[in-house]
């Protein structure tokens, strides 16, 4: 296969002529960092471990200290600028990596398990971050390192010899832009975002315990026992083992609920696995508005979660295990609602107050069927449940925005790391 005008084959693939394969130790300094011990001499100092280095940003949330001598910690100081990689993690991430930009607020030094890569002059530190960060991305630093246990170690002296292509520093420059300008909108996405949650989970807290009221909507609340108001449903007790890719009657099962993006669930639109006929023979069929629990969970955060369901149409769904299947008086609890009882809070707390278990938080159908809740009518519920929605449609909105703008960044830097695209 004839080469590209422009282009030529090198140990590192096909690269511009003008670009030149070189080992990264021609590129810049590469140090690992101190090993430390609680009892050894100097004054503690602040010190970063793999736990804060993630792709492409650094977090100073939780940094150790521990003691180190002056000259250790010249040695090990991190500056502006600085490519920190993890040395050693699992295979899939090893190299992992981002550069330092003062984000902890004074000096501070890294472990022996990150790698210091400081650029020479004429080496652009954001593109040889950008570099970086995609041979982790694609296994490049995976293929090099040194598989142990459970942990992969890139090794300073194999990360120091390995050959990759360097474009000229101007176009280093131009490539680091544009990346990070990708970069930027990204991250004002998740800023973005991050707002509109706090808007709805403030916007739930008003409007799901009646401390704000929408328009047009008076009169007191009243108290219900949620028991005197709703049905248990059958549910399967079948094991992932017995399900199948194909057939006729889903089979929603509990971790299928804690892995939903929202409170609702089209199960058109969800990926299920299906139950044999036979034996879903005595389970009851779902609809739509029926209010589905998780019976387990691992943490506190996690007791009460539900989906309700919706748009099932002609399909047959039914619970699965470890799940609680709920079907309420349609006056009571109004259809899309009741997938809110969860962020209640007193629901919430009455839920997480019995919740046994050590390692596991569990609920059951009397924890549910004794809790009182304070509901307003079923058209306030609605309207409630319109607001609200209409909050889920907008995150999801900005969520699927930032994930191609995520993809469009990864296909850039293929193309802008490799040469394959060329910046005018």
């Amino acid at each position: 296969m004839s080469l590209r005008e422009g282009y030529k084959q090198t140990e590192a693939g096909v690269i511009p002529e003008e670009w030149e394969v070189s080992p990264v130790r021609q590129k810049g300094e590469v140090i690992t960092g101190k090993a430390l011990a609680v009892d050894a001499p100097g004054p503690k100092r602040p010190y970063l471990r793999t736990k804060n280095v993630f792709d492409g940003r650094i977090a100073v949330d939780d940094v150790l200290m521990m003691p180190m001598t002056d000259e250790q910690f010249a040695q090990f100081r991190i500056r502006n600028g600085d490519v920190l990689l993890n040395e050693g993690q699992s295979i899939e991430l090893v190299g992992r990596c981002a550069i330092y930009q003062d984000e902890y607020p004074g000096p501070c030094a890294i472990q022996n398990a990150l790698l210091r890569f400081r650029a020479y002059p004429g080496v652009s530190e954001k593109f040889a971050s950008y570099l970086f960060r995609h041979c982790q991305q694609t296994g490049v630093f995976s293929r090099v390192a040194l598989q142990t246990t459970s942990v992969a170690h890139l090794g300073g002296s194999r990360f120091e010899r390995l050959c990759l292509p360097w474009p000229t520093y101007e176009e280093q420059r131009a490539i680091a832009e544009t990346l990070s300008d990708v970069d930027g909108l990204l991250i004002a996405l998740d800023r973005l975002i991050a707002k509109k949650r706090d808007l709805k989970q403030a916007a739930m807290q008003q409007l799901l315990t009646g401390q704000t009221r929408l328009p047009g909507f008076h009169g007191e609340w009243e108290v219900k026992r949620l028991g005197d108001h709703l049905k248990f449903l059958n549910n399967g007790a079948n094991s992932r083992a017995e399900l199948l890719r194909e057939g006729h009657v889903r089979y929603l099962h509990y971790g299928d609920i804690h892995s939903a993006k929202g409170a609702l669930l089209n199960p058109a639109a969800e990926r299920m696995p299906f139950l044999p006929e036979a034996k879903a023979e005595r389970l009851d069929r779902l609809i739509n508005g029926d209010l589905i629990f998780a019976d387990a969970s691992e943490d506190l955060d996690g007791v009460g979660k539900s989906v309700e369901l919706q748009n099932i149409g002609e399909l047959q769904v039914v619970s699965g295990m470890h799940t609680i299947a709920v079907r309420f008086d349609k006056q009571v609890l109004a259809d899309g609602y009741k997938t809110y009882l969860q962020f209640i809070p007193s629901f919430r707390n009455h839920l997480r107050r019995l919740a046994a278990g050590t390692k596991v938080y569990a609920t059951n159908m009397a924890h549910i069927g004794s809790a009182t809740v304070q509901l307003p009518g079923t058209n306030e519920q609605v309207a409630i449940a319109q607001v609200l929605n209409d909050m889920d449609a907008e995150l999801a909105a900005l969520e699927q925005r930032r994930e191609k703008t995520h993809a469009i960044k990864q296909g850039m830097m293929q193309e802008l790391l490799t040469g394959k695209t060329r910046l005018v």
